[in-house]
This record gives structure tokens, sequence and C-alpha cells, in this order.
């Protein structure tokens, strides 16, 4: 993993989306992602997202900032700005650890 990917520098540049391997649905309040390996789904790699993670991988539909993410997060729960932000790049960077996101030029 780079870790310069999420630098302050950085991140201004940088919009993240989801990967085109994978399938996700929402089930009782929760997001199912399953990474799709081989044309399979790979169940032994199960994630799921409670509230949080669901409104952030809702918001990577399309590719999104940091800063989107975080906004995200504080239109959707009582957040302040610093909390949101450091969940979501706790997010962005455990997703990009698991093949989930990927980074782009915004």
């Amino acid at each position: 993993m780079d870790l310069q990917l999420l630098t302050p520098q950085a991140t201004e540049l940088r919009a993240y989306r989801r990967s085109n391997a994978v399938v996700s649905r929402q089930i009782s309040g929760e997001t199912l992602v399953v990474p799709i390996r081989g044309k399979v789904g790979d169940l032994a790699s199960i994630y799921s997202f409670n509230e949080a993670g669901s409104v952030l991988w809702a918001a990577l539909e399309r590719p999104a900032s940091l800063e989107n993410l975080a906004s995200a997060l504080c239109q959707s729960f009582e957040v302040g700005w610093d909390d949101a932000r450091h969940d979501a790049e706790a997010f962005v960077r455990e997703m990009q650890a698991a093949g989930l996101l990927s980074a782009v030029s915004s």
C-alpha cells in the first residue's frame, strides 16, 4: 500500500472509486460487499459495513474525494469535520488494502 496516497497534498488531487470486481447489496440496514474473483463471488471475503460504512460506500458510487466522503458523513450523522475526515481516511485505507477501492485522478 502506498502510504503517500493519504498525505494532505496527495488527497487534494485524488478521488477514489469502487473496484469493478465487487458486488454489493443493502440488506437489513447493512451493506454487504462480495469481491468477484474468476467470475465467482469470493464468499470467504464478504465485507459487511455498518451505517457509516454504508454511507461512504454509497458515496463512492461515483469517484469521490476524501472531502466528499467526510461531507457525506457530516450530513448523515452528528459528527465533526475532523472526526469525519479521520473516519473517511481510515475507510479508504482499509478498502484500498482489501482491493475494494482504487485512487483515480480527479
